[in-house]
Order: structure tokens, then C-alpha cells, then sequence
């Protein structure tokens, strides 16, 4: 939606009366479109989460090169359903990109290799770590009473990683 007003906007400056007429009239429709967005995807969240129990419950496995983020076996089960209909809804309707979303839903889980970690970003106060690979983004939540240690063991298996002292 920014990149359509973006181009709007641009092509739209050398006209005569641009800001009047031009960029306020342009900037309404991009604050509809964007308000109705945001609405149907709050919606489609919300449906999602009442869906899914109202909670993401996930588990981690750790082992020496990597770690491993899971969703339980209930909820991976009604995702991977969802999943499959919405992927059965793109076919019957012709949209690839009900296909590819589907597709990428029906990922249940995720291995961070440590040796592939560029970043490790740690978040004491959430109890949360992100685990961060060149097109993958890990994020591994752990109690209060365990955050150090196992901060400190993830940071000290990534050896590519920029900067050691995070």
C-alpha cells in the first residue's frame, strides 16, 4: 500500500495544484485503504487466535548445533488443517497467493543452526532471545531463572557471529 501511494505521489508532483489536489486527495484514499487493511487483519488475527485457543505454545529443543522451535502437537495439527484449506481455497479460486500463504503456514517448526547465526539478540525483561540467520529469524522464549545460562550457551555455540558481546 506505502509503495502504490509512494508512486501516486511521485507521479503526481509536477501537476498543477499538486498539493490540493494531488497529494490530499491521494493521501485520503491511501488512509482508507490502509484503515481497511489494518481492520481485516486484525479480524483475521483475532479469528486465528480463537482458533487456535487463544494462546501460541511452543517448545524448544536445544542440542549442540542448534536449536529447534516447535509448536505443540495440537496446535501444529489445526495449523497444518488451516493450512491445507487455505492452500485448497487458492486452487479452487485461481490465486497464488492464497497458495504460497498456505504453504507458508503449514510450517510447524524451526532449527537454528548456531554455525549459520549472524546475531543473537538478547531481551532479559521478555525472556526472550532472537536467533538471527541471513533469511531466518529465530525467536526462543525462556523463563527468568534459566535466561543466562541459556543466553550464555547459545551465544558461545555461534561462532560467525558479528558482534560476540550482545
Amino acid at each position: 500500500i506505502l509503495g502504490g501511494f509512494t508512486i501516486m505521489f511521485f507521479a503526481s508532483l509536477g501537476a498543477k495544484n499538486f498539493f490540493w489536489d494531488g497529494f490530499l486527495e491521494n493521501a485520503k484514499i491511501f488512509a482508507i485503504v490502509l484503515g481497511v487493511m489494518t481492520g481485516i487483519s486484525i479480524l483475521g488475527y483475532l479469528v486465528y487466535a480463537a482458533m487456535m485457543g487463544g494462546k501460541y505454545c511452543v517448545e524448544f529443543e536445544m542440542d549442540e548445533k542448534g536449536i529447534n522451535h516447535k509448536q505443540i502437537p495440537d496446535q501444529a495439527k489445526k495449523a497444518k488443517k488451516l493450512a491445507r484449506a487455505t492452500i485448497f481455497t487458492g486452487v479452487a479460486t485461481g490465486r497464488f497467493s492464497a497458495i504460497g500463504a498456505g504453504i507458508a503456514a503449514s510450517r510447524t517448526e524451526m532449527y537454528s543452526e548456531f554455525d549459520k547465526a549472524r546475531k543473537v539478540k538478547s531481551y532479559p525483561r521478555r525472556g526472550l532471545i532472537k536467533v538471527n540467520e541471513r533469511f531466518s529469524h529465530n525467536q526462543v522464549y525462556v523463563f527468568k531463572e534459566d535466561f543466562d545460562f541459556v543466553n550464555n550457551y547459545i551465544v558461545s555455540h555461534c561462532e560467525n557471529l558479528k558482534n560476540k558481546n550482545k
